[in-house]
């Protein structure tokens, strides 16, 4: 009995090695048949065989197979979000596939089947959606490497889809993400050439222009800016931020006020704004806006550490006017409802920075501020924070 279990599962491994044998026909059938999903199964067999990867042919039935799984897959997502795609690097094995079948024989056809020529001009759409998905996972490597052939891929001839910046704007997000900023502003600059609207792309531009003091290409960038996105909020920011870069603050108080708070409707325009608000000392106006940001994206070191700031100028208001009005002998219930006021701005401002420091334990700016708020307070916690501090500085 053991000897013809033995037998029938010697058979059985026979026949299912039998049933893997790579073969281009049995490949190119399931194509034929839209049954991609097997197709791949069996090119990809091919592709690992020593004979047949030595083909072009090879290549180009696994290029097309590839493209077409891309396409069905990122059809069905585009009409469902939650679909889960099988075959994420369809989109850069068939790029690759179809690099490699041209490296063999660039002249290589098959029935049914797109040349490898013109499906390298289609793949770009692809390979952004790929590349961008990288991105998210902070990928940056792989999004660069992705982006690249996406690049390749739409500079190939006329594009029948433009993607008005979209690809060269990616690929420089990867380079700065990889801190490759040497070439970061080329493809910045080429996103704009490409007709990208993105105020992200003008920023980087303009910040890039002001390391060499290039005003004229400034004002030249901000120009198309505004022609491009006139009612755009971070737009009319980045003109504010000019404006005091260049020295000018009338103007940059005059464009201040002219924006309306209540437009300001993500997290980086009203910090953004706050922090003008700041630099006038207008502490008031910045905290309204920095506690709505806060609202939107708590656990924010930049919002966190900025409504310290107001609150600590608040305190600092309570307390100079605690002085002034024992100075003058002012009444004494004005006199302590400015102390109080002050010790609990102090107190807010504490908590604010003390969460901040948990995002950011070793800023050193911080840590002095905090140090002075409970020295202030008499505190003991004044001991531990200096002690960070000599730490951190040895």
């Amino acid at each position: 009995m053991k000897k013809h279990l033995l037998l029938i599962a010697n058979i059985l491994l026979v026949v299912s090695l039998f049933a893997q044998k790579p073969s281009l026909t049995k490949a190119y059938n399931c194509f034929y048949d839209k049954d991609y999903d097997k197709a791949k199964e069996q090119i990809d067999l091919c592709a690992a065989d020593e004979k047949l990867s030595a083909k072009a042919q090879t290549w180009l039935y696994k290029g097309n197979i590839e493209f077409l799984l891309a396409n069905r897959e990122y059809s069905e997502k585009q009409k469902n979000e939650s679909y889960q795609i099988k075959y994420p690097n369809a989109p850069i094995e068939a790029f690759d596939a179809f690099e490699k079948s041209i490296s063999i024989n660039p002249k290589v056809e098959a029935l049914d089947m797109m040349t490898a020529q013109d499906a390298l001009a289609q793949l770009y759409p692809y390979l952004l959606v790929r590349g961008v998905d990288q991105l998210i996972a902070n990928d940056f490597a792989g999004a660069k490497a992705t982006l690249a052939k996406g690049i390749k891929s739409y500079e190939m001839g006329t594009p029948q889809y433009p993607m008005n910046g979209d690809l060269y704007y990616y690929y420089a997000y990867a380079l700065e993400s990889l801190g490759e900023t040497a070439e970061m502003n080329q493809y910045y600059q080429k996103a704009l050439n490409d007709g990208s609207q993105n105020p992200y792309v003008f920023a980087k531009l303009i910040d890039n222009y002001k390391t060499t003091n290039d005003r004229a290409n400034i004002e030249k960038t901000l120009a198309l800016a505004k022609e491009k996105n006139p009612n755009d909020m971070s737009v009319r920011l980045l003109e504010i931020d000019y404006a005091y870069w260049k020295g000018d603050s009338a103007l940059a108080i005059n464009l201040l006020d002219q924006i309306n708070l209540q437009s300001l409707k993500t997290v980086d325009e009203m910090v953004n704004m706050a922090n003008f608000y700041i630099k006038e000392k207008r502490y008031e106006a910045a905290e309204r806006l920095l506690a709505r940001a806060n609202a939107m994206s708590p656990n924010n070191f930049v919002i966190l550490y900025n409504l310290g700031v107001c609150t600590y100028s608040f305190s600092e208001y309570y307390f100079n006017r605690q002085n002034q009005l024992a100075i003058q002998q002012g009444a004494k219930s004005d006199i302590e409802e400015a102390k109080s006021m002050s010790e609990q701005y102090l107190q807010e401002a504490a908590g604010y920075f003390e969460q901040a420091r948990k995002l950011q334990p070793e800023d050193v700016n911080l840590l002095n501020t905090l140090r002075a708020i409970y020295v202030r307070q008499q505190s003991p916690k004044a001991d531990e924070i200096d002690a960070l501090i000599k730490q951190l500085e040895k």
